[in-house]
């Protein structure tokens, strides 16, 4: 360890292996060390020659405990001091590295004191810090006159998500659906045969929790579907939802695992005003905990075995903190590239404390999250604050349940400007699919978020070949994510002065790739606006030209010194990806993100 200010020391080491690595800190009383101190105070007037063989007595001390080579090496350097009688040899040989080595781990150490606590670092995989989701219902995937997508033909749709650039494909809860409260469309109660009910409500006489919905296919096309995708160079990611409709085999097996009210009959789950009659929620604290436990754990081994490897976990804030950190640590001690996303919009606190127990990313309040100072604080909160170390933050636009009134209302320079933020703010974000390509912007209600014939509840044909799809703006988006390192983590975010309050400005930049982003955050008309940059911070010289290509509509400009002029057109993009390079960086021959992002999706 090494001196960082008064009273403050600091070490630091290298980790190359994905897993958990434990550490602490060991401090004792170092005779060797202290001597070396003394000795680099010495004054030639000194006693030097005792001084001297008091360091020789130490090396040799260390040379009887040590063995082989390490023992030989350390009598050599007891022999050298025995032999010198300058105190500037002396000291070059207490100064060596080679000799300092040895001694640390020959070494005598006296009233020895560890840290009381073993801490942890974890390593994940690179798709931990950077991943791009694509979320869809299966059972969406139609064909024909089919009335129910199949795995099948979700397969055939790998091609078109892979070409758009993402690389996690999500999808709702794939098991047996309740009958008993099933839902219709827009959460009704009054529902008819045909209705296929929510997702979420898990289990039915075909099964629970390992098992396949039988509209979707057999657990082989699951597998199959799992086997292209990765070929094809994305994850098929599993909603992980711990809880039951009234008719999952759970409820009839152990309904010791359920919340049991005064008359007898389960509690349905509920977050006032919303009611859910169609799910029962688990009682993690019941008398059969641990069978509980042991068996919820034993459904993610299950899929884990099928060839999963990341689960989006459903309001996990609504279990124990113990089940998870247990869970959780169980699981990666076993397979530590698996990733965990945990969906909780809840209290920051305790968002931050599942990150700490072991979840990979988290869902934010990005979603509500539209004017420059509210963008700015929260995303700096995001990169700069130390909860950076542990929790990563993927940002959605919407969900299944969430549709935010700016979506409702700014049209499509709205969902382009949002899906823009999502892309640049964050190394990991993510789309609920078809509904955001196609604009989905109209609510159950004025004043709701919940969007209009969710597909939480009625199966929906998507006419993805719409001429007005977002699809090449967002394909645009993600190859120019992958193309550029910047764009693949958080930590050098930046934000940069702007003179117009709907303006945003930022940074990221990895080595020599620097981009700067430039946003309308005011969908229904053009802003225009004086942009200052620091680049002495992001490398180009302040007293060159220097180029900038927007890598989302392929314009150049060039500019000189840190003010310069940009005007931005919501319709068209309400964006800027600002690639910035020296006048000489840009006569080099330049392939455009996208043409490569092309021939990458070709294959």
């Amino acid at each position: 360890m090494t001196p960082a200010r008064k009273d403050r020391w600091q070490s630091r080491f290298s980790v190359d292996a994905v897993g958990r690595h434990e550490y602490t800190v060991v401090a004792s009383v170092d005779h060797f060390l202290t001597w070396c101190h003394d000795l680099a105070q010495r004054q030639e007037d000194d006693d030097i020659i005792v001084a001297l063989q008091v360091g020789a007595a130490l090396i040799g001390a260390a040379a009887e405990r040590a063995g082989g080579d390490d023992s030989r090496e350390l009598k050599d350097w007891a022999s050298k001091l025995h032999s010198t009688t300058t105190i500037e040899a002396g000291q070059a040989i207490a100064q060596s590295e080679d000799l300092t080595t040895l001694m640390a781990t020959n070494g005598e150490r006296f009233f020895i004191t560890e840290y009381c606590r073993v801490l942890e670092v974890v390593v994940d995989i690179e798709r931990s810090r950077f991943s791009t989701w694509y979320e869809l219902f299966p059972r969406s995937c139609l064909a024909g006159d089919n009335a129910h997508g199949t795995f099948t033909q979700l397969i055939g749709r790998l091609p078109d998500i892979v070409s758009m650039g993402f690389d996690v494909l999500y999808l709702p809860p794939i098991h047996p659906i309740g009958h008993t409260f099933r839902k219709g469309p827009n959460n009704s109660l009054s529902t008819s045969p045909d209705d296929p009910g929510s997702p979420w409500a898990i289990g039915a006489i075909e099964g629970g929790h390992r098992d396949i919905h039988p509209e979707l296919g057999s657990a082989e096309d699951f597998r199959r579907l799992v086997v292209r995708a990765r070929e094809l160079g994305i994850e098929v990611a599993l909603d992980l939802a711990f809880q039951c409709s009234p008719d999952h085999p759970y409820v009839a097996q152990h309904p010791e695992w359920f919340h049991h009210r005064p008359d007898g009959s389960i509690q349905y789950a509920e977050n006032p005003p919303k009611k859910y009659q169609d799910i029962y929620s688990f009682n993690f604290e019941s008398e059969r905990w641990e069978e509980l436990w042991y068996e919820l754990r034993s459904v993610v081994d299950h899929w884990i075995g099928e060839g999963v490897h990341i689960f989006r976990v459903d309001n996990p804030h609504t279990k124990p903190f113990s089940f998870w950190e247990w869970l959780i640590g169980g699981v990666k001690a076993e397979h530590p590239e698996v990733i965990f996303l945990a969906e909780a919009f809840t209290r920051p606190k305790i968002m931050h404390h599942l990150a700490k127990l072991g979840f990979t990313q988290s869902y934010t309040y990005f979603t509500w999250r539209n004017t420059k100072q509210e963008l700015t604080d929260y995303i700096t909160e995001l990169t700069h604050h130390d909860s950076r170390e542990y929790f990563r933050p993927n940002l959605w636009p919407i969900t299944p349940d969430i549709l935010p009134e700016f979506l409702q209302y700014g049209g499509r320079p709205a969902f382009l400007l949002r899906v823009a933020l999502a892309a640049t703010l964050g190394a990991s974000y993510g789309i609920y699919g078809p509904a955001f390509e196609l604009m989905e912007h109209e609510a159950c209600e004025p004043g709701s978020e919940e969007p209009r014939n969710s597909e939480k509840y009625q199966l929906r044909q998507w006419d993805l070949d719409c001429p007005d799809s977002l699809r090449d703006y967002i394909a645009r988006l993600n190859h120019i994510r992958h193309d550029n390192p910047a764009l693949q983590s958080d930590w050098s975010l930046r934000f940069h002065m702007v003179d117009n309050p709907l303006m945003l400005c930022y940074s990221k930049l990895a080595g020599g790739n620097v981009l700067v982003m430039v946003a309308n955050l005011e969908p229904h008309n053009v802003q225009a606006g004086w942009i200052e940059l620091p680049l002495a911070e992001l490398g180009v010289p302040p007293d060159l030209p220097y180029e900038v290509h927007d890598l989302l509509s392929g314009a150049k400009f060039e500019w000189q010194g840190r003010r310069n002029f940009v005007r931005l057109y919501p319709r068209a993009s309400p964006m800027q990806i600002l690639s910035l390079r020296t006048t000489s960086e840009a006569n080099a021959t330049l392939i455009t993100p996208t043409l490569r992002g092309e021939r990458n999706a070709q294959g």
